[in-house]
């Protein structure tokens, strides 16, 4: 009992038609976003140029929440690191000490913030986290 060739282009057929259906629906969907770059990347660039380029995505995407908190999150905490370690620099001697190890916290935070930002978490820095959340959520509460 076997097929023939017109029997078997057309289950070929259907099948290839269900895959391609089925593949259509679990393409996973993304919020819109004002450019065209994937949201890990332009998370991770929210954190490449610290504060900068964290004001500057803040301005170009109004809509993706992802790219917003990571935005946000790159403001406060370089933001914050930057005044301090201004603050202390003005210090006499314990302040090139404290300076120094703002540094060195900023360059770990800027490499784990990336990281996580490309990997497509919503990572929480302490306190910063909080805050950038909070504000978010008190944008949406207007919508």
């Amino acid at each position: 009992m076997g097929l023939s060739p017109e029997e078997r282009r057309k289950i070929y057929e259907e099948e290839k038609a269900k895959i391609e259906a089925e593949e259509k629906q679990e393409e996973p969907k993304k919020e819109a976003s004002g450019h065209q770059l994937p949201e890990n990347v332009a998370g991770l660039l929210c954190y490449l140029g610290m504060w900068i380029t964290g004001i500057v995505f803040l301005v170009i995407e109004p809509k993706n929440r992802f790219i917003r908190f990571h935005a946000l999150q790159s403001i406060i905490v370089f933001g914050v690191l930057m005044v301090l370690s201004g603050f202390f620099g003005m210090l006499p001697v314990f302040g090139v000490f404290l300076t120094a190890a703002i540094g060195v916290l900023a360059l770990i935070l800027w490499i784990v913030l990336m990281i996580k930002a490309y990997q497509g978490e919503l990572y929480k820095a302490p306190i910063a986290g909080d805050v950038a959340s909070s504000i978010l959520n008190s944008g949406n509460k207007g919508r």
